[in-house]
């Protein structure tokens, strides 16, 4: 269990008023989203491979 899981978690955001962003901006914005998208897959790869690394050692 990470220190992560104990901790609580935070309330989900408003989601922003994209009328006020230009073209660019929304570009720039949808590009952080991706990026964010891209960390948290990671991080779940990675929890994935220490839970199934878990499993397998105490199930021999």
């Amino acid at each position: 269990m990470d220190i992560e899981d104990l901790e609580p978690r935070k309330q989900s955001s408003k989601p922003k008023d994209l009328a006020a962003f230009s073209v660019d901006e929304l570009r720039a914005y949808i590009a952080t989203l991706k990026a964010e998208i891209a960390r948290a897959e990671e991080t779940i790869a990675k929890k994935t491979a220490h839970l199934d690394a878990a499993s397998a050692f105490f199930k021999k």
